[in-house]
This record gives C-alpha cells, sequence and structure tokens, in this order.
C-alpha cells in the first residue's frame, strides 16, 4: 500500500487553526494523506505523553507516522566516541518513534570530512555494522533507512545506500530524489533516470526491501557543491518532478512509502503526488 504525506507541519496545517503535532493525524486523514514524518533533527526530545498522545490520535486515524534522526550522524568520523554518538542517536531516535507507533527512521550516513570519499566510504560501511549489533538488542519492529544526500562532500549516492542497505536485513534504503538530483546537477530529467535507480535497488537488495523503500521528494535548489535550499512544487527551475517515477511506482508495483518535503507546502504538495499516482 502506498503511503504518502509530509515533512512536518506545513504551512496549510497552521493556517487551519491547528497547533499541535498530535492535531496532525486528523489533518491528514480529512484530506486524504496517510503517512508522516517527525523530526528529531535537531535532538532526540520527546516525552512519554506526548508521544502517547500522538500514538492514540495517528492510529485512530490511519496514519503511518516515521521520523528522522538527529542530522549531526556520522558513520566516517575518525573519532571512535563519536561513532558511539551516532549509534545512539539513531536507537534513541527508533526507540521514540516506536512510542509514537511508528518503525521508520531515517538517518544521514556520513560526511567525507578530511578524508577520500573512498576511505569515508569504507568506515561507513565498518561503522554501519556496529549500528546493526546495537539495533540487534531492540524488541520490537523497525526499519532504518539509510538517506542519499545533496551535498558533493556528503556520503550518499544512489550506490553508496544500497551497498550500506546490503549489510543488514533492517537497512532500507530512503532516496532523496530532490538530493540526487540536486548531488548530479540536474541528472533526473526522464523517466529512465529513475528507471535505472529503481533497477539497480532491486538488482541488488531484492524487489521485496527495493518496493518497500522510503523516499523523501522535493524539488532542491542546486549549485556547483550541490544541495542549497528546497523549494516548493512552484519552482520550473531546478526540478525534479514527481509524476515519471509515480509512473514507475505504479507499473512496478512497488509500495514505498513516501515523504513530501517541500518548503511550507509539503501537504499541498503531497497531495499532487497522491493525484499523480491516481493518474498513473
Amino acid at each position: 500500500m502506498l503511503r504518502i504525506g509530509p515533512s512536518g507541519n506545513s504551512d496549510a496545517f497552521y493556517a487551519s487553526g491547528r497547533k499541535h503535532t498530535y492535531e496532525e493525524a486528523e489533518y491528514l486523514h480529512s484530506i486524504g494523506l496517510n503517512a508522516f514524518e517527525y523530526s528529531f533533527g535537531r535532538g532526540v526530545s520527546l516525552s512519554d505523553e506526548t508521544a502517547s498522545k500522538i500514538r492514540s490520535e495517528f492510529k485512530k486515524y490511519d496514519i503511518v507516522i516515521s521520523a528522522h534522526a538527529p542530522y549531526y550522524t556520522n558513520f566516517a568520523n575518525p573519532d571512535p566516541e563519536m561513532i558511539k554518538k551516532s549509534v545512539g542517536y539513531v536507537i534513541q531516535s527508533l526507540i521514540a518513534c516506536n512510542k509514537m507507533g511508528g518503525e521508520r527512521v531515517v538517518f544521514h550516513p556520513a560526511a567525507c570530512g578530511k578524508a577520500t570519499r573512498e576511505d569515508a566510504v569504507a568506515a561507513t560501511l565498518k561503522n554501519l555494522e556496529l549500528l546493526a549489533e546495537a539495533c540487534e538488542k531492540l524488541d520490537f519492529e523497525f526499519k532504518v533507512c539509510a538517506e542519499t544526500m545533496g551535498k558533493r562532500n556528503q556520503i550518499g549516492t544512489v550506490e553508496e545506500v544500497v551497498e550500506f542497505c546490503r549489510i543488514y536485513d533492517k537497512f532500507y534504503p530512503c532516496f532523496d530524489f530532490g538530493h540526487i538530483n540536486a548531488y548530479t546537477r540536474g541528472g533526473l530529467k526522464t523517466k529512465d533516470d529513475y528507471r535505472r535507480i529503481l533497477d539497480h535497488t532491486i538488482d541488488r537488495l531484492g524487489f521485496e526491501k527495493a518496493s518497500l523503500m522510503h523516499v523523501h521528494f522535493s524539488k532542491i535548489q542546486y549549485g556547483d557543491k550541490g544541495e542549497i535550499r528546497h523549494l516548493t512544487f512552484e519552482d520550473t527551475e531546478y526540478g525534479p518532478e514527481y509524476q515519471p517515477l509515480a509512473e514507475l511506482f505504479e507499473e512496478y508495483k512497488m509500495s514505498p512509502y513516501v515523504v513530501c518535503e517541500s518548503n511550507g507546502t509539503m501537504s499541498i504538495d503531497a497531495l499532487a503526488m497522491k493525484k499523480m499516482h491516481e493518474n498513473a
């Protein structure tokens, strides 16, 4: 089943008079969306009381919730203590997400720092095994989603993320197609550009894991070093376009979890994305 919704509370959500994330479930249900991503980007801080209220409301309206781990995870850091912290950030996010009734957590894999890309990728592969070991101690269902990144000095190309997901059966790809387009400086233009990504993922991870991929989508302004800022679907300069991807998801009969990350208009643009699936 396709799940689609916004990342965070959109401008339209606040304009409707609602204020709190637990109210998001009823709002999304009322406009026809069925997924939501909660951000722990600046740290995992969530009371049990708030988590319980979110869990109750989201279950009531059949809205599935995911979470984004703190943005500063870096599994290529040369300091073992910092690797421990990155593992901890993801584990804390998984526990908090579980309290809200969700099971998917997205994380940023790494940055090159002063290392060569080859060495940074090798370090990330090794250190993600430590994350897998820590995940094995959890006693609930979960998926950990490694995200493709949008800047040239970050680790997280399509190919790198796919290889990370071969480490552990609970690691799934999070393809941020806005990031991919920014990193490749406009490389997503045709349906075949998307098809190559899906085919590569199916070939390396199998159809079941590929089908259940996590997706982030927005138009993103980019420059020589990659991502600059998120835009809305009103933008006509940067792309990428969602329609070809929606058609492929329908053609391949995949069941991705799709999160719109437009700048402020994520619920409105997510509805437009949903219509593209229906038209496909």
